[in-house]
């Protein structure tokens, strides 16, 4: 989308001359969309984990705001309501909090997810910026946030914000390097880093039956995309890891002390970042903007629909995971890291590696 930006104002004569304006108005006009979407993926989701949280414990969820088949029954305006609230709510900073660094960390903590979205394709043209290194950029960026955890739990000059944030410090930290290293097998079948190579070494189909996607390339596959997945959550902080803000432990770990708006710039970033791992794994192992249809449907607008369903689904699978299981212990967290993910990891790259040469 910048590249599209730049070529139009450069066919502009009253503006072609002015390059560096340029570039800053391209990226700033492909980062608007970015925003919006994020926005926007925050209150659908919000609304549906509701819903499906309520269905889950057999009651209503959300009702009284918006229209359905009966007045208000569906809730559909209540998240919308919701966010309204937190933009006109009184913000507060603590009086013995690090005022500079108070205000830095949610806007640390949104830009990292914000600029991993640059990155990130949803057909094989619709893409912000396309990295050849796009698999590479999108884990790197999505490890700036734990910075901004980190000095929201150390500025907020309150015990339970500091205990949060360290813990989500070192879970992030813990469970990003078998992520990463799950993601190898993916590297090694498509021999790129590029979500466009990644996605097109998954076309055709697998003995005319299943869609040629990397989870039906080999048994080590299905292992790989369920250890980053898992991983992945685990990075989120979603429950069963949802440790670093468990409200029976520690309030609400490192956001305890921030509140409107700035306390929502954690909600948009924790929705994308959701969006984005569900996304990575279904570019990664479940053919990206591909239909399960080998042949049928294809297309650009029917690339974006399959992309976005099969992440939805995966968004899904998460909040399934929220009210299935408990909440695990810190030494049950690390215990799983490093004992049974990284192993894992390592098995599912050697074991790749061989079936791909024996059976190539």
């Amino acid at each position: 989308m910048v590249d599209f930006y730049i070529n139009l104002f450069s066919s502009i004569e009253f503006i072609k001359s002015y390059q560096s304006s340029i570039f800053i108005i391209s990226v700033v006009l492909a980062g608007i969309p970015i925003f919006g979407f994020m926005a926007v993926n925050a209150l659908v989701a919000v609304y549906v984990e509701r819903k499906v949280s309520a269905f889950m414990q057999d009651r209503l969820g959300p009702m009284g705001h918006g229209v359905g088949l009966h007045a208000g029954k569906w809730g559909v305006l209540q998240t919308l309501a919701d966010a309204i609230k937190l933009l006109t709510k009184e913000d507060i900073i603590p009086d013995s909090a690090d005022k500079k660094l108070f205000l830095l960390a949610p806007c640390i903590i949104f830009i990292g997810s914000f600029v991993a979205f640059a990155g990130f394709p949803f057909n094989e043209f619709l893409v912000a910026a396309d990295f050849n290194l796009g698999l590479f950029y999108i884990l790197a960026m999505s490890s700036v946030g734990v910075i901004g955890i980190i000095l929201a739990g150390y500025s907020s000059n309150n015990k339970w914000s500091l205990y949060g944030s360290m813990r989500s410090a070192a879970q992030i930290v813990s469970y990003e390097i078998p992520a990463a290293l799950s993601l190898l097998p993916v590297v090694m079948l498509s021999g790129s880093l590029a979500f466009k190579d990644i996605v097109f070494a998954q076309t055709g189909s697998t003995l005319g039956i299943l869609p040629n996607w990397f989870i039906f390339n080999n048994p080590f596959m299905v292992v790989a995309f369920w250890l980053f997945f898992i991983a992945g959550v685990a990075e989120v902080n979603r429950t069963p890891f949802d440790l670093p803000e468990a409200e029976s432990e520690l309030v609400a770990g490192w956001m305890t002390e921030y509140s409107g708006m700035r306390w929502a710039f954690f909600f948009l970033a924790e929705y994308a970042n959701m969006f984005i791992v569900a996304g990575v794994a279904t570019i990664g192992f479940l053919g990206g903007w591909l239909s399960p249809i080998p042949g049928y449907f294809d297309g650009n607008i029917w690339g974006v629909f399959w992309l976005v369903s099969k992440t939805s689904f995966l968004i899904f699978v998460m909040m399934w995971f929220r009210w299935t299981f408990p909440r695990l212990r810190t030494d049950q967290l690390m215990r799983m890291c490093w004992k049974f993910f990284l192993p894992g990891s390592f098995f599912v790259i050697i074991g790749v590696g061989l079936w791909d040469l024996i059976m190539r």
